[in-house]
């Protein structure tokens, strides 16, 4: 081989070996991206509990936009839709109609490149964020899309009271089996014992009337939901100070009014906007903060938190889903921003919004079922092995 073509093959390598380690370069060089901040830890963010009797409070989450080196994207626009754990039939949740939906869907704005909100998680899983960022100002940086997720362990008191139960069924199936797997005298005409019978006789019944209560109860509780908001606005209409929920608030020159759907499901996310004019000119108000709040009404549990600004229009809207099934209040405090031309007294607009449940589908009732008939069962077996060894031991 002639040096030219020598020198030839290895500037060729050579030229090859560059593009190839500099594509991997870039390819491992840190990108643009979004962090999920919690500040709560893992270990301490657990479902929603009905009733529960101890205080529950929103997670904090807050996303932050940054770029190759780490640093703030300032003037980015998000997107945010927070979607619940898969459906799982054969381990549900306390809301099987709450699994595998989306939770929330926010767009805002975010001068600092950080987005936050306080939202309670309803049930336990792993829950999906979708983000998409862009920029305010086109061309500012490379758009975003991502998907993180959070995982939120089961409460512990859950596991307690399933154990409690196995360990009860277990005991009423073990002292079955060794009712039956005793000597017992057969009389003519008869394919049993008359005790084994009536204890056949006794299960039949408690399967059946185990049937009836989980399915009926589920009813029980759809309709429940709907007579809690029925006594709400009795009750309102009763009281001598009646609350105004037309959504409406016309206050120091400006007028805010919460729009969207009226009543809501579980299961299904419910379209809200929040507007803000003023009165004199009937031009939009953008100088203002938007304090969010939203609440369960019977008990007061914040179930979300959110402060953000309207836009051009004077708006801001969102999605959001109410999984607990009884009315709730959403609360919105206009207040001046820090810096604004325009100050005066925050003041407050509300409505009451009601949700109607939803009862679990039968499968996911009829598994549950057949989990309580397979733990009497298996103490019904061991019973009667327990005392069929006795037996032969006292031969």
């Amino acid at each position: 081989m002639s040096k030219f073509k020598l020198y030839t093959l290895i500037s060729a390598i050579c030229m090859v070996s560059v593009v190839f380690y500099s594509f991997i370069g870039f390819s491992q060089s840190p990108q643009p991206r979004v962090r999920l901040v919690s500040p709560t830890p893992s270990s301490q963010i657990v479902p929603f509990e009905a009733e529960a009797s101890t205080p529950q409070s929103p997670v904090k989450l807050v996303l932050q936009a940054e770029d190759s080196t780490g640093k703030a994207l300032e003037n980015a626009k998000f997107n945010l839709e927070i979607f619940t754990p898969p459906s799982n039939p054969w381990f549900t949740t306390d809301f099987p109609i709450v699994e595998g939906t989306k939770l929330l869907d926010i767009e805002t704005i975010a001068p600092k490149g950080q987005l936050e909100v306080q939202q309670i998680l309803p049930i336990r899983g792993n829950y999906q964020f979708k983000v998409n960022v862009t920029p305010v100002v086109a061309n500012a940086f490379t758009p975003i899309q991502q998907t993180l997720t959070l995982p939120v362990a089961e409460n512990w008191v859950k596991y307690r009271n399933f154990t409690i139960l196995a360990v009860i069924l277990l005991l009423v199936g073990l002292g079955g089996g060794w009712v039956i797997g005793g000597r017992q005298a057969i009389a003519p005409g008869e394919i049993a014992p008359e005790r084994v019978r009536l204890l056949l006789s006794g299960l039949i019944v408690v399967a059946i009337a185990a049937l009836l209560f989980v399915n009926i109860s589920a009813e029980v509780a759809q309709s429940e939901s709907s007579g809690h908001a029925h006594h709400h606005e009795h009750h309102d209409s009763t009281t001598a100070v009646q609350v105004d929920n037309s959504g409406i608030v016309r206050q120091q020159g400006l007028q805010a009014q919460l729009l969207g759907s009226a009543g809501a499901t579980v299961g299904q996310p419910a379209a809200l906007q929040v507007t803000v004019t003023d009165e004199k000119t009937n031009q939009p108000v953008q100088d203002v903060l938007l304090n969010i709040k939203t609440s369960i009404l019977e008990d007061g549990v914040v179930t979300f938190v959110h402060q953000d600004v309207p836009d051009v229009k004077g708006q801001f809207a969102w999605e959001q889903q109410f999984f607990d099934g009884s009315p709730h209040k959403l609360e919105v405090e206009i207040a001046p921003q820090p810096n604004a031309s325009r100050q005066f007294t925050p003041f407050q607009v509300q409505k009451q919004i009601d949700v109607e449940g939803v009862a679990p589908p039968f499968l996911t009732r009829f598994i549950s079922l057949a989990y309580m008939t397979a733990f009497v069962i298996v103490g019904l077996l061991v019973g009667l092995q327990l005392k069929r060894n006795l037996a032969l031991h006292s031969y």
